[in-house]
């Protein structure tokens, strides 16, 4: 699993300041416990001694540890039945003055054996969702608020099939894609036809679907993805953080590519392209392209070499019908 740089230093920093939240708000309950009964202070410190001797004990040389360690051991049970004893009686639970992790697979450090635990996975999760939502309405686009009532159930002539029919099996094959996401090797789509007909709506419930579960998400415009490859090769004053945007979109689980097409196509944008496009297939990272432009217009617009990978790799999803914010205005 690919993690984004910028977006895990800034759940890093929420995660510990939670951690500091948590452990302030725990010394300030513990200071008032102490405050209504100061003798838990007392037995708080003398317990503290009382295992520093039995360390010291223990680890002694030339001498008998057994009945010193048998001495302290019976203090310190004294002492722990008289804690016992003060807290019930204050109306407390017993471990109200322990300082328990709120994850207790990781105890509260965020990684447990090696691998990122899922506590900080949920802090990741939920910063990707706040760098999604800057560009796509992730609260209302979701496969639950699909509808399919703005597609015709009239088959059209010529194709066999209703725009409702064909934008379902569309929907159909989304969500599963979305659902069954395991990167590497989750497999590319290529969302062509039309603007208006759902393609961004179903690309945003990808990326909620899939950040969800903790995979990293890039979704941008293909005029702005290619600008910060043009900064980085031109080394303009904003290249250092071109550069690791660029890293993001060539690394990233899932890239969804939006508006293809609609960006001025040079020769240094088809190499771009290519380059994007050829490097996730080698590495097995998910792509979604989602463009105006027709399959066969592709070849023309980026060369031969990009169409045939994207013919070649992608998963065909065509979209037609009517736009959907032309009937929505209608129909107000």
């Amino acid at each position: 699993m690919a993690y984004d740089g910028r977006v895990l230093r800034r759940a890093l920093q929420r995660f510990e300041e939670d951690r500091q939240e948590r452990d302030k708000r725990f010394q300030e309950r513990r200071e008032s416990i102490f405050r209504r009964q100061p003798r838990l202070r007392q037995i708080d410190a003398e317990l503290r001694a009382t295992t520093s001797r039995i360390i010291s004990s223990a680890l002694r040389r030339g001498t008998d540890p057994l009945p010193v360690l048998e001495v302290l051991r019976d203090e310190n049970l004294s002492l722990q039945e008289e804690k016992r004893a003060l807290l019930e009686k204050m109306g407390l639970p017993q471990d109200c003055l322990e300082d328990k992790p709120a994850c207790a697979l990781c105890g509260d450090t965020g990684y447990r054996g090696g691998e990122m635990c899922r506590c900080l996975r949920n802090y990741y999760a939920r910063e990707q969702r706040k760098e999604l939502s800057r560009m796509l309405d992730l609260a209302g686009q979701s496969f639950e608020t699909f509808s399919l009532d703005w597609y015709s159930p009239e088959i059209l002539p010529g194709l066999g099939i209703s725009a409702r029919k064909n934008m379902e099996r569309n929907y159909q094959e989304c969500k599963q894609y979305a659902e069954s996401f395991a990167a590497p090797g989750s497999g590319n789509l290529l969302l062509t036809g039309p603007p208006g007909l759902g393609k961004t709506f179903l690309s945003a419930a990808i990326a909620r679907e899939v950040s969800g579960d903790g995979w990293s998400v890039v979704y941008d415009t293909a005029t702005h993805i290619f600008q910060r490859f043009e900064d980085r090769k031109f080394g303009r004053e904003e290249g250092e953080e071109a550069e690791g945007d660029v890293t993001r979109v060539l690394t990233c689980d899932l890239l969804i590519l939006d508006d293809l097409g609609t960006e001025m196509t040079t020769a240094f944008v088809q190499s771009a392209l290519y380059q994007m496009i050829n490097s996730r297939l080698m590495e097995r990272r998910s792509t979604i392209l989602s463009t105006n432009l027709k399959v066969a217009e592709l070849g023309g617009r980026y060369g031969a070499q990009t169409a045939s990978r994207i013919e070649g790799e992608y998963q065909i999803l065509t979209f037609f019908g009517q736009d959907i914010r032309v009937l929505r205005k209608e129909r107000r």
